[in-house]
């Protein structure tokens, strides 16, 4: 057993007490949370050149955050100077690097730094990583760690479909994750494959920028009214002059939030509420009955991820965009062929098509004590113990992973729970291992608690479930409320004298 360090004094250039993957919402989260505990002895890697995740990476024109900025913030810093609802992806971007200058976490931060390997050796992390030319050490270089914290995000990796021809399509081809800003959007013929919530806010865009868009549909996705609007400038005023008023909007937020876990559960009367709402609102701005019948989906509300638009259906119904009502099925020089036959010429392949979020890419580069790499361990999909500690993973902490996910509010709530949760264990002083008794009781609760939901069997395949083993892998199952007791149960039991080693 290791006793982590808290201090930086005579310490080694290559030892440090917790390593942080990530400088995403999580990583900041983490880092903030270890800072509350007394644990300074912390460095944070980020693959990329700057502060962000997700918010750095996506760049696609429209993108923005579907969680009211005023609860998508951490609770430590609220903002009063959002500039809309729903804030814009580069706004959110820019709030997490204010974040990490109040805190002063720039010197903690090893930018341009990936995770190559982690492994468990003897009585503690042994961290490879590679850096860029450009970062302030370059090159390869070793960090020996008490603990190890996750914040690699689970959107981070791309979904390519396998689609034939796609490879030799004479266009750029690349995903929305991955926008290139090169391209010149006016009067180019743009498909856009998916109809996710990337695209919901991308393919407006583009045709408001003159664009000739189609978009291929597999699935249409059910969606409610966003109800977005900027602030005025009195309302930011005064949100600045009384944070009392601010964090009375906050709870409000939060209050609705959980409200729709009714809905998106499966409550008989939630659910049918919601899904009169979202058919009303696809009525109301698709009145021909063709077309609505071929955006309306056949699977229970809630199943996959509900969508927030105003301008979606608007933009399809009329004519800016051709909506091709089924799956990009092959590619042959520069025409597209759909599933139902149909085939459309483009220049530009746009691929919405989510991301790798039930295998996480990162667990592939983490060994545990028993030589099975996190990839390995999570073969059948990911478990966990609190949906942060993982059995035969010591001192390792996942946020964002196994059964952290939400659809029904937001998502920070979640994170910030786990790196307090985190970091109360960090700072107890002892190696934190988990039965793998304990793990398996944990998959069977969420399992139990997911049975007969629309994840389950609403008849729609969407990422929440491993498709390897149908269980759900990604979802919370409860309220951000019952995630909060479920990691007060854990962190008692497992800081309990009576179980010290």
């Amino acid at each position: 057993m290791t006793t982590p360090r808290t201090g930086d004094a005579g310490r080694p250039a290559d030892r440090v007490g917790t390593v942080i993957v990530g400088a995403g919402f999580a990583g900041i989260a983490a880092a903030m949370a270890l800072r509350a505990e007394g644990v300074s002895d912390f460095v944070i890697l980020e693959r990329a050149s700057g502060v962000g995740g997700t918010w750095r990476e996506n760049v696609y024109p429209g993108v923005a955050c579907d969680v009211p900025a005023h609860l998508y913030g951490l609770s430590a810093h609220p903002w009063p100077g959002w500039s809309r609802t729903f804030a814009p992806g580069a706004e959110i971007r820019s709030y997490l690097e204010h974040v990490v200058h109040a805190e002063g976490l720039d010197s903690r931060l090893r930018l341009g730094t990936a995770l190559t390997d982690a492994r468990w050796v003897d009585d503690g992390w042994v961290v490879s990583t590679v850096s860029s030319p450009s970062a302030a050490e370059a090159g390869d270089r070793v960090l020996h760690a008490d603990h190890l914290i996750l914040a690699c995000g689970r959107l981070t990796e791309p979904v390519i479909p396998d689609v034939p021809g796609l490879d030799g399509f004479p266009g750029p081809v690349f995903h929305s994750a991955r926008w290139d800003e090169r391209i010149r959007i006016q009067g180019a013929r743009i498909a856009v494959v998916g109809t996710g919530a990337s695209a919901v806010q991308l393919v407006p865009q583009l045709a408001r920028q003159g664009a000739d868009v189609t978009l291929f549909q597999r699935t249409p996705a059910w969606i409610v009214p966003r109800r977005d609007r900027a602030y005025a400038r009195a309302e930011r005023d005064a949100w600045a002059a009384d944070p009392a008023s601010l964090a009375a909007l906050r709870d409000e937020l939060y209050a609705e939030g959980e409200a729709r876990f009714a809905s998106r559960s499966g409550d008989p009367a939630a659910s049918e509420s919601a899904r009169e709402a979202a058919l009303g609102h696809l009525a109301r701005q698709v009145p021909d009955p063709g077309l609505r019948s071929a955006l309306t989906p056949d699977y229970a509300f809630g199943c996959k991820r509900v969508l927030l638009s105003d301008d979606f259906y608007p933009t399809i119904a009329d004519g800016s965009v051709r909506l091709e009502a089924s799956a990009l099925a092959a590619v042959d020089d520069n025409w597209l062929i759909a599933a139902s036959g149909a085939r459309h010429q483009a220049d530009v392949i746009v691929l919405a098509t989510g991301f790798e979020a039930a295998r996480q890419p990162y667990a592939r580069l983490v060994t545990g004590e028993h030589g099975l790499t996190l990839d390995e361990h999570w073969s059948t999909g990911m478990t966990s113990v609190a949906s942060t500690l993982v059995h035969g993973f010591p001192n390792l902490h996942v946020l964002n992973g196994p059964n952290a996910s939400l659809g029904h509010n937001s998502a920070v709530l979640i994170m910030e729970q786990q790196a307090a949760f985190s970091a109360a264990l960090v700072a107890g002083g002892r190696t934190v291992r988990v039965t793998a008794e304990a793990e398996a009781e944990y998959t069977a609760e969420i399992a139990a608690r997911a049975a007969g939901t629309p994840w389950i069997e609403g008849g729609c395949r969407n990422w929440y479930t491993d498709p390897r083993s149908g269980r759900l892998t990604l979802l919370w199952p409860g309220t951000v409320a019952d995630f909060g007791e479920q990691l007060a149960r854990a962190r008692d039991a497992i800081l309990a004298p009576s179980l010290i080693p």
